[in-house]
């Protein structure tokens, strides 16, 4: 047996000899074209002096599937055959995306903005690798990580589509851009919980399946229906005043910019994050189409993209309620809570254009407005005693006051 190995080890050392020794005269040739002819010696220096051919990743994505995308939109033509790249490698589960790239960390930058402009993607978990290689023509890799192979993400897109199928199923195509974004709005809160431990909270799946999410998933999913229902919608990336990573949306209703941001119109977020919530408390409208001033006294939008300016409040969900004040009248306020305590409504929501006119506003409506308010249900319901509850939120300038009628 040892000679065996021993001779075998012979063979294979004589066998790359021999290998050494044709290429050698494969040389010599060239070089002095030693019996050959110059056709066959100018084939053999091509193929020597061949570069490598680089298996960039094929594209057919069509520009009608992408021009629309947000994020697409701010990139330059050769950055858009990037962008086109990397996204037909991640819905193939590409394992190394070739792309025309010469900077890993614009790739990178690239790579994160699909995943703004898709929401659709849930089995790419948002981490990859990108190595930048020089020579003739420069190039990157990515190597994107998959959470979910082939068949199980074939298998989760068809729940998610069902659940959105059935979501999507509540409001008519034809509704106005306003009342979809508000179904949406309404929808996500009412039957998704926020929970810092739900599996997939960084995809729209832990919404529509598992229906416990973080922002993330809020805002993706929020995105996802929107863009059925034909509302412009995207996804945008900051932080919070405590400085915490946070997630929400831009969209466009009836020609003009706004925000919204589903997580904080939800009352399980509110007091996940220690926010006193009272027994009557329900969705909180107040970043449902918002603008810059309102949004930005608590959200930072990321560097590096241009966003549009949201100057209007006139989408507001409390100005469409009559529940927006760019002026104090007591009367007037009265009015609108007599109205709600007519009705046996809840809640009575007071919300004030500015800091000013809040402060304005305060002690008067709770030493007098509310008082005369209180008395007229007591008078109208036979009651001999009134309770409420109230909800004084000076930094959105805006009171909440929650009726009794038993």
């Amino acid at each position: 047996m040892k000679r065996k190995r021993k001779k075998g080890g012979c063979i294979h050392t004589i066998a790359v000899t021999v290998g050494m020794f044709c290429l050698a005269v494969a040389v010599i040739c060239i070089a002095y074209g030693v019996g050959l002819k110059t056709q066959i010696v100018g084939k053999i220096e091509r193929e020597f002096t061949k570069p490598k051919e680089i298996p960039f990743q094929e594209v057919v994505i069509s520009e009608d599937e992408v021009e629309q995308k947000f994020y697409y939109q701010q990139l330059n033509e050769e950055e858009r055959l990037v962008y086109k790249e990397i996204l037909e490698g991640i819905r193939g589960n590409t394992e190394e995306i070739y792309i025309h790239a010469s900077d890993a960390e614009r790739a990178n930058k690239i790579f994160q903005d699909i995943l703004k402009d898709h929401p659709d993607i849930f089995w790419c978990d948002g981490t990859i690798s990108a190595t930048t290689y020089g020579g003739s023509e420069s190039y990157t890799v990515l190597k994107p990580t998959y959470i979910y192979d082939e068949a199980s993400k074939e298998t989760m897109k068809a729940e998610i589509e069902g659940a959105a199928a059935q979501c999507l199923s509540g409001i008519a195509a034809d509704d106005t851009e306003y009342n979809k974004i508000l179904y949406v709005y309404e929808y996500i809160v009412d039957t998704v919980d926020y929970d810092l431990e739900a599996p997939d909270n960084q995809n729209i799946y832990s919404v529509f399946v598992h229906q416990r999410s973080v922002c993330a998933g809020y805002s993706k999913a929020a995105q996802y229906l929107l863009e059925r229902l034909g509302v412009f919608c995207t996804y945008v990336t900051g932080t919070t005043g405590g400085g915490q990573n946070h997630a929400w949306n831009l969209v466009m209703c009836e020609g003009d910019y706004y925000y919204l941001d589903v997580t904080w119109g939800d009352p399980v977020f509110q007091a996940a994050e220690g926010e006193e919530v009272r027994d009557f408390e329900n969705i909180s409208y107040d970043y449902m189409c918002c603008d810059d001033a309102e949004l930005f006294k608590n959200h930072t939008p990321d560097e590096g993209t241009a966003l549009p300016a949201c100057t209007k409040m006139n989408r507001n969900y409390y100005m469409m309620n009559n529940m927006y004040y760019e002026s104090y009248d007591s009367g007037l306020i009265l009015q609108r809570m007599n109205d709600v305590i007519v009705s046996r409504g809840n809640p009575v929501v007071i919300k004030f254009a500015d800091d000013a006119l809040y402060n304005q506003a305060h002690d008067d409506v709770f030493q007098n407005v509310v008082k005369a308010a209180a008395k007229n249900l007591a008078e109208w319901y036979g009651l001999d005693e009134v309770r409420y509850q109230y909800m004084d939120e000076p930094e959105l300038n805006k009171i909440t006051v929650y009726w009794q009628y038993e």
